[in-house]
């Protein structure tokens, strides 16, 4: 027992708040005696206190140690030992594994062999409230970093480089990160994905970059939101020089997988489609939004809603309410000897799809319906290079052109200011911002593909943005919104969410400070916006956890 209950304090002659708060204090400060950084180095002993003078030597002692709100700090060295979180944390205080300052910490599963299959180099399974914090984690028996029915788990900072299976794995897992990771030479030559997301909720996987998997004959896509996940996002990953695998795919397999967002990404040099859709195995896949993606140069097609199926499934692969929306797809199907459109519905179960506002230029061919039962809404698109292959469109509205990118060498597909896709796009369905996180729209109307042109005279919002402050950011429960109006005047606070819908609306009186409660709002990236006599004049991204 590591602390007492304490009595209150009493005394005949004296009842100052202040002394009534003292054991208020000590008993917090007792409730948290926990809280403890240990240290590990390669030049300690495990039969030490754990201290920065007296480290452990392995990180599975302090993985056998460490109880809710205590952290670890490991130093510089090669450790050659597989690592198996035992306890959890809670809400607040989370496990913290993490490297000291900005020291190389080489996790190596050389000549280890668990005799698993399913499970990682570094293991966390049935345990809650985990970071794993800025390892380099490679030679993995299996997976490198493997999390499988667990919840509240931070996976960011890391490099894993040759991984028979996943170089990051969820499974069965609910309120998951992962960030910033470096994904290399991942499922060399095992099943799974680079970074696989399986039968979860409420995950996040943004800022990753995945490139350089194995030979790819056995799994090896890039990013897989797939079997039975829901409530997804996938921004801002870089994915690319993969073999013989799709870069970004979402699978239902066998069960029903929905609200995914996908966005923000780039995907290119992959030996097969840039980013696919589908149902290998029957199970129902539905609202998943695609946008404001660059896809360029892999073998196959720019993004595909595929009729792939598990060998000897004999049923019906149904894709429901898929929104392609402000993508741009350059020049796929052009590198290492491949073929394909930039967009293309090759599923006869696919309904409800949209096609909308995307440059597709310069593929194979453009856009197309292969399958004839397949429907879709397709408009506002531009279209560079042929469309005349089998079951090819250019849709509706739609602008033939060139869409005069700044740098195509470079890959800089940002649009030059007398392209056509300028104010030529809709704005059903466009989402608020743009690749580069630039307000849309910005002109008379919303651009085509992946950018929102802007110049100097129109950008009002970012020369008045910095009046605009949002804390806490990232949002929990109660928000404010400090604004301080340069005509003096009343104002609206609109909040909006990725795609462009209004969630609430408040207007002020003079206010500069205004509270806001989060309520029924669902997780995910928000723009908070201020309007003035009916223009918006600034504008911040937020995120609610």
């Amino acid at each position: 027992m590591l602390f007492q209950r304490l009595k209150p304090y009493k005394s005949k002659h004296s009842t100052h708040p202040m002394l009534k708060l003292i054991p208020i204090l000590i008993f917090l400060c007792a409730f948290n005696i926990h809280a403890t950084t240990y240290f590990v180095s390669t030049l300690g002993n495990d039969a030490n206190v754990g201290s920065e003078v007296q480290p452990w030597a392995t990180i599975q002692h302090a993985a056998n140690t460490l109880i809710a709100g205590d952290s670890v700090l490991v130093k510089a060295g090669i450790y050659n030992e597989r690592v198996i979180v035992q306890n959890s944390g809670n809400a607040g205080n989370f496990i913290v594994f993490s490297n000291y300052q900005t020291d190389l910490v080489i996790i190596d599963g050389n000549g280890i062999s668990w005799g698993g299959t399913w499970n990682g180099l570094f293991d966390v399974s049935n345990k809650n409230y985990i970071e794993i914090n800025g390892f380099n984690i490679k030679n993995a028996n299996y997976g490198a970093i493997w999390a499988e029915n667990s919840n509240f788990i931070t996976i960011r900072n890391n490099h894993t480089y040759n991984s028979f299976s996943c170089g990051i794995g969820v499974w069965n897992c609910n309120n998951v990160t992962v960030s910033n990771n470096e994904v290399e030479l991942a499922c060399n030559d095992g099943e799974q994905e680079c970074i696989s997301i399986a039968s979860s909720n409420n995950c996040t996987v943004f800022q990753n970059n995945i490139h350089h998997n194995g030979a790819g004959t056995n799994g090896g896509e890039g990013i897989d939101i797939k079997q039975g996940s829901y409530n997804v996002n996938v921004y801002q990953n870089e994915v690319h020089h993969l073999n013989n695998r799709v870069g970004i795919y979402a699978d239902a397999w066998d069960q029903h997988t929905y609200n995914i967002s996908i966005y923000q990404n780039k995907i290119h040099h992959c030996s097969e489609t840039g980013l696919a859709i589908a149902s290998e195995n029957g199970g129902l896949i539905e609202n998943v939004s695609v946008y404001n993606n660059l896809i360029y140069l892999n073998k196959y097609g720019g993004i595909e809603l595929g009729d792939w199926s598990d060998i000897g499934f004999p049923g019906i692969k149904p894709i429901n309410q898929i929104k392609i929306i402000n993508n741009t797809c350059y020049k796929n199907g052009m590198y290492d000897n491949g073929w394909g459109f930039g967009i293309e519905i090759n599923n006869p179960n696919a309904t409800n799809i949209t096609i909308r506002n995307n440059i597709c230029s310069r593929n194979s061919a453009q856009i197309a319906i292969q399958q004839i039962d397949s429907i879709a809404i397709v408009d506002h698109n531009l279209i560079q290079g042929d469309n005349s292959a089998t079951g090819a469109l250019n849709g509706t509205n739609s602008v033939l052109g060139d869409p005069l990118f700044v740098d195509t060498i470079n890959f800089d597909f940002h649009i030059q200011m007398n392209s056509p896709a300028i104010d030529y796009g809709t704005a059903l369905d466009a989402p608020s911002i743009d690749f580069d996180d630039v307000a849309r729209p910005k002109g008379a109307g919303y651009d085509i593909g992946a950018f929102e042109y802007s110049i100097a005279s129109i950008n009002k919002v970012e020369s008045v943005a910095s009046a605009l402050n949002v804390f806490p950011n990232p949002i929990t429960n109660i928000f404010s919104v400090e604004y301080v109006s340069s005509k003096g005047q009343s104002y609206t606070i609109e909040l909006i969410n990725i795609i462009g819908n209004s969630m609430l609306k408040i207007t002020t009186i003079h206010e500069q400070l205004t509270s806001i409660n989060r309520e029924n709002l669902s997780p995910g990236l928000y723009i908070v916006r201020i309007i003035e006599v009916g223009q918006v004049v600034a504008d911040k991204k937020v995120l609610l956890k």
